[in-house]
């Protein structure tokens, strides 16, 4: 822990709060430092007394923070509530150990006010414990302490008996049993620790209680802080050989292979760190021992697997390059000895009801020199994985460093991958949007087509890199889109698509925010107009650069990406009725987007064997939201009609056969049909217009 917990508790913003909301304060605060929680883990409770809404009699209510939610944003809809008396009523159906899961059943008859959040395994736990404000927490410094093989005497040592301890013990009804008599017969203690698991402390009010459990992280930490003086992971297997540029360049290329070899059903999406804590670990000369370990905590455990897969790489080489094809060759040997091993696992460890196997891919994979890479069904599980791990590799470091750290027992650590609750809770999952797994590329991302692309596509469960050359733009969509869609989701790059290396650049972002790419929207534009004789080479080449070359350019880099991936793959171009008919004064423009149709029909017979296809969508007349028509080009289309600019959006619409305008909502929904699978599997090389009907525009 690099500095002190702040005690956060303002005593102004608590004046006033009732208890529940105290009790949200409480957890508010908690939740936002990673060094007391990880995102989703630990629990909260509070028992407190209300009017129940039948009899009007004040009555105990336990109120805990309910099944999946997560402390740092937990508001009052996050809590369960149950009748405390019904919760004790319930020992006298417990039939033992071997019985436990099916107390879970009764937790809903146990329910207060209809309240429908759905209560966790961990309510016993709460509920127990004869005090009246409790807090569950995984912070790291505790856990390196209940993660050594001297957990108990340690526990001992650093608090004087202030602590209960309790041996390690799969969550359940029997555990909140055992925390109850251990309170019983020590009711001096201010908290337990949980072997290889975490921590439970308690107050009398929300504020003692939040104080009593920074007050024992920090002791915690405190301690090891002054007694881990060991040289950490057995200390660097070499100097780091790479700078953080080349470590980026390393998993830019290895991340798309690997997200193409694990894909199977359900797509992945990436997540890559950096940090100075895993390249502490991944350089290390204890690195392959200690992450065979796997971790102990099972929250830790839940989102990393049972151990990750350290990649063969070795950055100590002079020649980085060839090293890294020597890697990617023996990628898929790896891969399937880890699937294997998995296999193995689960064959060791299964029961009679056990869960049918899942996925036997990794979580995590460690490079040495590079860093860690995570794979998860969406990008936050993918980065939450990342920090669980961070987590481990901490619990590791200071375990190791005051004693000798221990994994999660085999036998348990599968019992939890798959238990029956956990697999139940699986089954409840809705099912994923059609574009869920999914990374989107759009260049011009920051324009009106290019921000309702993202919208629409964002909807249906994609992650989008926004590429646009317009940094200012750029910012304001990143912003909107992240409100609206979650920061996981959204990820910006600045891209002149004119420029080779940009666009080499701005592909590599992509590949390490999100491990690859799925669709390409190519949309990046300019618009001009001037009669041919009055048309300049610069005006030429200018079209041609952006509308042309930056298709190809695009096009080209997005193809190696999607030939690594070996998944196939949706490009779709944004057009435009001029690349089919011309129009007058604007013979650049015409030409420039001719040719991007062209080009796409050859990626499409390129791309077919591969499951890569290509489709354009023709807008026309898209004025609202678009910035081509903020500028020059509508004073020049007004003048080439012979009309106010302000009568442009009539004239097209009353053009059209339809009589509508198109908005750049309609282009989106254009480009959603060509990218998603649902919609368009078996469709390449076609053109679908978006212009309200244009008859000379039908394509034939």
């Amino acid at each position: 822990m690099t500095s002190k917990l702040e005690n956060l508790w303002c005593d102004s913003t608590a004046k006033g709060l009732t208890e529940p909301e105290l009790l949200q304060y409480r957890s508010n605060l908690l939740g936002s430092d990673l060094r007391i929680t990880n995102y989703g883990g630990g629990n909260t409770s509070a028992k407190l007394t209300m009017p129940d809404p039948l009899t009007g009699a004040d009555v105990p209510v336990l109120w805990v923070k309910g099944s999946g939610g997560d402390l740092g944003s937990i508001d009052l809809s996050g809590f369960s509530t149950l009748y405390q008396d019904k919760l004790d009523q319930l020992k006298s159906l417990y039939r033992g150990l071997e019985h436990e899961d099916e107390m879970v059943a009764y937790l809903p008859h146990c329910t207060f006010n209809l309240n429908s959040r759905a209560a966790s395994i961990d309510t016993p736990l709460h509920a127990y414990i004869p005090q009246q404000h409790v807090d569950h927490m995984h912070p790291d410094a505790v856990i390196a302490i209940a993660c050594t093989k001297d957990s108990r005497a340690l526990t001992e040592e650093i608090f004087a008996g202030d602590l209960g301890w309790l041996p390690w013990q799969r969550p359940g009804y029997d555990l909140g049993l055992k925390l109850e008599n251990l309170c019983k017969e020590r009711p001096d203690i201010k908290g337990i620790i949980l072997e290889g698991h975490g921590l439970f402390t308690w107050g009398s009010t929300s504020k003692e209680c939040y104080l009593n459990t920074i007050d024992v992280i920090q002791t915690a930490a405190d301690w090891l802080a002054a007694k881990n003086t060991s040289v950490p992971f057995g200390g660097p297997a070499f100097e780091q050989p790479l700078s953080a540029a080349e470590q980026t360049a390393v998993a830019a290329k290895l991340m798309p292979l690997i997200r193409g070899k694990i894909t199977q059903d359900q797509p992945k999406l990436g997540h890559f760190n950096q940090s100075p804590e895993v390249l502490e670990f991944v350089n290390s000369k204890d690195l392959k021992p200690l992450a065979a370990l796997g971790t102990s905590c099972p929250d830790h455990f839940l989102r990393t697997k049972i151990c990750p897969l350290v990649v063969d790489f070795d950055p100590a080489v002079a020649d980085v390059n060839a090293e890294l094809e020597r890697c990617v060759a023996g990628l898929d040997d790896q891969l399937s000895a880890y699937r294997a091993a998995y296999g193995e696992y689960y064959d060791r460890c299964k029961r009679d009801n056990s869960p049918a196997m899942r996925d036997a891919n990794a979580i995590v994979y460690l490079v040495p020199g590079v860093g860690m890479m995570t794979f998860a069904k969406d990008k936050a599980t993918a980065r939450i994985a990342g920090e669980f791990y961070v987590n481990a590799i901490n619990v590791m470091r200071e375990a190791n460093g005051v004693s000798e750290y221990i994994g999660l027992d085999e036998q348990e650590a599968f019992d939890i991958e798959y238990w029956l609750l956990e697999e139940a809770k699986l089954q409840r999952m809705p099912k994923p949007k059609s574009l869920a797994g999914k990374v989107a590329f759009i260049t011009g991302g920051a324009g009106g087509i290019g921000k309702a692309t993202a919208r629409r596509l964002l909807g249906e469960g994609a992650c989008v890199m926004l590429a646009d050359i317009d940094a200012e733009s750029l910012g304001g969509a990143s912003e909107e889109l992240s409100t609206a869609f979650g920061k996981d989701a959204v990820r910006t790059v600045m891209c002149d698509v004119t420029d080779e290396q940009s666009v080499m650049d701005s592909m590599s972002a992509s590949a390490v925010a999100f491990g690859g790419i799925d669709i390409v929207v190519s949309n990046a534009g300019i618009a001009s107009s001037a009669p041919l004789d009055e048309t300049s080479l610069e005006l030429w080449n200018k079209n041609m650069s952006i509308l042309s070359t930056g298709y190809f350019l695009v096009s080209r880099e997005a193809f190696k990406v999607l030939k690594a991936q070996n998944t196939g793959g949706s490009l779709v171009f944004i057009a435009s009725k001029n690349g089919l008919v011309a129009s007058p004064n604007a013979s650049a423009y015409c030409t420039a987007k001719a040719a991007e149709i062209q080009l796409a029909r050859a990626v499409a017979l390129e791309g077919a064997p591969l499951g890569i296809r290509c489709n354009v969508v023709n807008p026309d007349a898209v004025l609202r939201g678009s910035k081509i028509w903020s500028g020059k080009w509508r004073e020049e289309r007004a003048a080439a009609y012979n009309m106010d600019q302000q009568e442009l959006e009539e004239h097209y619409r009353n053009r059209s056969m339809l009589k509508r305008n198109v908005f750049p909502e309609d282009i989106a929904e254009g480009v959603y049909f060509f990218a998603s699978e649902e919609t368009s599997a078996k469709s390449t090389g076609n053109i679908l217009n978006v212009d309200a009907g244009h008859a000379p525009s039908f394509t034939r």
